[in-house]
């Protein structure tokens, strides 16, 4: 994939579904200080989380950096298209029941396949904390504060990502970023990117499994040249 620097550092983002997780989206932007635009898309309502709702990704009034997209896999795969159509940065896709599911696997391939060369992250994740720049696609509760510099965090499992944000207090962390199934971007991607910030100082990773050794090697490679280290679990 190319650039994920919109998806992972937004100032406009989009938040699409009219559940609680959605409205935790957007208080927990709130809560860290994003000063940024925050747009909630529902067909049917006229508000989510106190903020003017858009019926469809195609009213947004200009392309979102970044979207979570807070709705079922069958929706899921319909909204990122549209994100992609409109030029967005990225998208979080939280809804479960893809490929780690027994019928799932024919709608990630339809979603990879709607998502184009739009960076996605998951699906089956909860997103991405960039405390950094105070961005928060992430639809729970979570004690982690704003930072100049420090450690970022990928991993698989966002139940691992849960723990380590914790709810009443944080680690200094920069970026917690969880990669679900990575049906289109995996975690040495994000970590490659992640890296190239300066003012990320060491890269963790947490591994459920990986496809082969390349990018591992490669993303070894990235934090040696720029003098940061790895911790891996």
């Amino acid at each position: 994939m190319g650039d994920l620097s919109r998806l992972l550092s937004p100032r406009r983002i989009a938040v699409v579904g009219g559940g609680a997780w959605c409205e935790n989206v957007i208080a927990q932007c709130r809560r860290i200080g994003f000063e940024g635009a925050l747009w909630p898309v529902h067909p049917r309502r006229s508000d989510v989380g106190g903020l003017p709702a858009r019926a469809r990704v195609a009213d947004l009034p200009d392309a979102p950096d970044a979207a979570f997209v807070g709705v079922n896999r069958a929706a899921t795969v319909d909204v990122v298209a549209d994100l992609a159509a409109r030029g967005a940065g990225g998208a979080v896709c939280f809804a479960s029941g893809f490929a780690e599911h027994g019928d799932g696997a024919q709608h990630q391939a339809a979603l990879v396949r709607a998502a184009g060369a739009m960076p996605i992250l998951g699906p089956n994740c909860y997103g991405l904390l960039n405390l950094l720049d105070g961005a928060a696609l992430w639809p729970d509760h979570h004690g982690a504060v704003r930072v100049p510099r420090g450690v970022a965090i990928v991993t698989q499992s966002s139940n691992i990502a849960i723990n380590l944000t914790m709810q009443r207090r944080g680690l200094p962390l920069a970026y917690v970023v969880t990669a679900g199934n990575q049906a289109q971007i995996d975690l040495t991607q994000i970590g490659a990117a992640l890296l190239a910030d300066d003012r990320v100082t060491a890269l963790g990773l947490h591994i459920e499994g990986i496809d082969g050794p390349a990018g591992l090697e490669a993303l070894a490679h990235t934090a040696r040249s720029c003098g940061k280290p790895i911790v891996a679990i």
